[in-house]
């Protein structure tokens, strides 16, 4: 019976041990401290979606779901220079409409918005009256621009954006790396580095891919580097700690990959026939069925060809021009709608040199990092997140805007999420996950 009796006790013993936690463990900052989080980025931080900037988008930035929850471990309040409006500023967004395109067929397709413009005060410098601010996000900032003075102010004058420049102390002066450092975070997450490649990919691969100064051309490796470990120095100083996070593969989004390099479908043998006789000289033929579209390459016999898989087609490219005007068939498609192989490899050399410095950063200065470029990717083959289905599918994939480039809300929710695994993990924080279903995707009419 004594036997039995400590049998029973250590039974029981061993099942309290593997009782559930039902109520769950309850929400800890690890060690790092939320106080003041400081967002430091570009319009990925910004909140920016469908082509421009507008309230609604801010309020649903990942910073500010990020804030919502380090305020359940001790995080403060989190401010955001907010446009007055949802129209977008300095350029409207863009929603989903009907349109009837040239060859009489009405689809939905993105629109610039035609509501009401509620507009008025977004170019006003807001940071006597509002800040000093926590999301720092500047639409178009690139890591280079970070140690120039008047950043803001030459923005504003040179390109006509006024991102910076209504939200900085002193515009003129001012340069970015300083209104981060003066902003004290005790916890930061930096998501900066996409433009220093972006802008060469968005011009079809114009500008200089081996490194320049134009928004245009590719930043130089030496120059980001530089920019990029002083701005890193500079928020550690006093003892922050934060999250660093790399530069998405910028051709794996929906801006290079929605129209297909194989898009161009003859339906008739007949079509096939002309076509092909009109470059039997360059000896390039053409069936029925789907066929590659013809581009413009001036290294090329005739200066045209048939582009190849592994090139992209930009999401800019005139769909009226694609159907009714021959191009991409008896006209060639302009070379600055197109990323040819040679551009995509300027872009991947040096977003993975880009990667390198931001993952050397993070590990020398014991930090944790964010691999946006390996997270995304895992959009192109569809994810499944509390039962909703994402992929990198423009409009219907639920994670990208309808600027094929930045994310709807549910986008940055996911993001978000990714960010709190890591700060969880690195951290030994113990932060809840926020509830993606309560964001949108992109609005249908």
């Amino acid at each position: 019976m004594k036997a039995d009796y400590y049998f029973f006790m250590a039974l029981l013993v061993l099942l309290s041990a593997c009782k559930p936690n039902i109520e769950g463990s309850a929400p800890s900052k690890g060690n790092a401290d939320f106080t003041r989080y400081v967002a430091i980025g570009n319009s990925l931080t910004a909140g920016y979606a469908d082509g421009s900037l507008y309230r609604s988008g801010q309020l649903n930035s990942f910073p500010s779901m990020l804030a919502e929850k380090f305020k359940l471990v001790g995080g403060g309040d989190f401010k955001q220079p907010l446009l007055p409006g949802d129209a977008g500023w300095p350029s409207l967004k863009r929603v989903l409409g009907y349109s009837t395109s040239c060859d009489g067929t009405t689809s939905l397709s993105p629109q610039l918005y035609s509501s009401a413009l509620d507009t008025a005060g977004s170019s006003v410098n807001i940071y006597a009256t509002e800040g000093p601010f926590n999301n720092l996000g500047v639409p178009g900032v690139r890591c280079i621009d970070y140690t120039i003075p008047g950043y803001a102010f030459i923005a504003q004058q040179v390109g006509g954006v006024g991102y910076a420049a209504r939200m900085y102390p002193n515009p003129s002066v001012d340069r970015p790396i300083e209104v981060a450092v003066n902003a004290n975070a005790t916890f930061f997450t930096i998501w900066l580095g996409s433009n220093d490649v972006l802008g060469y990919a968005t011009d079809g691969g114009e500008g200089n891919g081996s490194g320049g100064s134009s928004p245009s051309d590719i930043s130089p490796l030496t120059a980001f580097e530089t920019s990029y470990n002083a701005i890193v120095k500079a928020m550690i100083a006093n003892g922050a700690k934060g999250v660093l996070i790399n530069i998405p593969d910028v051709t794996s989004i929906p801006y290079f990959t929605t129209i297909p390099v194989n898009g161009l479908v003859l339906t008739r043998q007949g079509q096939a026939d002309s076509l092909t006789t009109i470059y039997a000289a360059l000896g390039i033929k053409f069936a029925v069925g789907e066929n590659h579209f013809i581009i413009q390459d001036p290294a090329a016999p005739g200066g045209l060809r048939q582009i190849k898989n592994g090139e992209y087609i930009l999401i800019t490219t005139p769909q009226d021009s694609l159907k009714c005007a021959g191009w991409g068939s008896v006209k060639p498609i302009p070379k600055a709608y197109v990323l040819d192989a040679a551009e995509v490899a300027n872009i991947e050399t040096a977003t993975t040199a880009f990667n390198n410095i931001i993952k050397n950063a993070a590990a020398e200065n014991g930090l944790a990092l964010m691999d946006a470029n390996a997270y995304l990717k895992t959009l192109q083959s569809g994810i499944t997140f509390n039962g909703l289905s994402f992929s990198t599918a423009f409009v219907t994939g639920g994670a990208f805007s309808l600027d094929g480039i930045h994310l709807t809300p549910r986008g940055y929710a996911l993001v978000a999420n990714e960010i709190i695994r890591v700060i969880n993990n690195f951290y030994k924080a113990n932060i809840p996950l926020v509830d993606v279903t309560q964001y949108r995707g992109v609005l249908f009419p």
